[in-house]
């Protein structure tokens, strides 16, 4: 493992990020999303350096990365993930995001298209819908007021009975130290700020401009015939998997690994 510490461009956040496996090998790179850090994808990672070239970042206001005062949206971390990647020579990649870092490397696809290969979506924040919309001011609301002690009770309802013990702790933990600023602004750039794409007609409307092959996996059905619905580039597919929380690749560690691993095989050069 190499412990890279990367300011990777003017106005780009200076980011703390790992990286594993070879590096003339493919590259996957591995994001994690709202209030959490690159540590989630310490198994992963490590499971796939035989193969592949994994980088691990800390997003923007996240982790050990800088904290700007403005600016901690997923628009501003898809920028700066794009200057990582070229600050790294590591594209195109295999992108892969959980939650908010879904919605970010599909970000990063529609405005980056050279630098990613293909891109894996893990429940994504994007396509909020009906109830889930309405609750989004008052929600918002309540992180600028409360930061990551509001953000922590939201987050501790999001894991199923089956989670591993320890996971729903580790979260609130980790979402605990992460600056309310960022808390909030990260909110609103996902669903309020002029240009979000996280609620459903603008998600909609991102994910048509997507040219890469694409998975998506949900926990909810709903979501993922939505999404099936959507037009995509050739050889995207949609998947549900049932009984299991939102951070599903942390419940279902070795699902997810062959996951990527068999996603990153099909869509690497040959």
């Amino acid at each position: 493992m190499t412990l890279l510490d990367i300011a990777p461009g003017p106005g780009r956040a200076r980011l703390f990020c790992t990286g594993h496996g070879p590096t003339q090998a493919a590259t996957v790179l591995l994001v994690h999303g709202w209030g959490g850090d690159g540590r989630e994808w310490s198994p992963h990672a490590e499971a796939l350096t035989d193969r592949f070239r994994v980088i691990v970042p800390d997003l923007r206001g996240h982790g050990r990365s800088e904290v700007p005062t403005e600016g901690n949206t997923p628009a501003e971390t898809a920028e700066d993930l794009a200057a990582l990647i070229l600050a790294l020579g590591a594209g195109p990649v295999v992108a892969v995001g959980h939650s908010m870092g879904g919605q970010v490397v599909n970000l990063l696809a529609v405005r980056h298209p050279y630098l990613v290969r293909s891109v894996i979506a893990l429940d994504p924040a994007h396509g909020a819908h009906g109830a889930e919309v309405e609750e989004i001011p008052g929600r918002l609301a309540e992180y600028q007021r409360n930061g990551a002690r509001a953000a922590a009770a939201f987050i501790a309802g999001a894991f199923s009975p089956n989670a591993p013990a320890g996971l729903r702790s580790a979260h609130i933990r980790t979402m605990l130290g992460t600056p309310g600023h960022v808390i909030a602004q990260a909110y609103a750039g996902m669903y309020t700020d002029v240009g979000a794409v996280g609620i459903r007609p603008a998600s909609e409307s991102y994910l048509r401009r997507r040219t890469q092959p694409a998975l998506t996996v949900w926990t909810s059905p709903e979501a993922a015939e939505w999404e099936r619905g959507i037009p995509a580039a050739t050889g995207s597919s949609v998947q549900h998997w049932p009984g299991t929380g939102h951070y599903l690749h942390e419940e279902r560690t070795d699902r997810t690994v062959r996951l990527i691993r068999d996603w990153a095989e099909e869509t690497a050069p040959r």
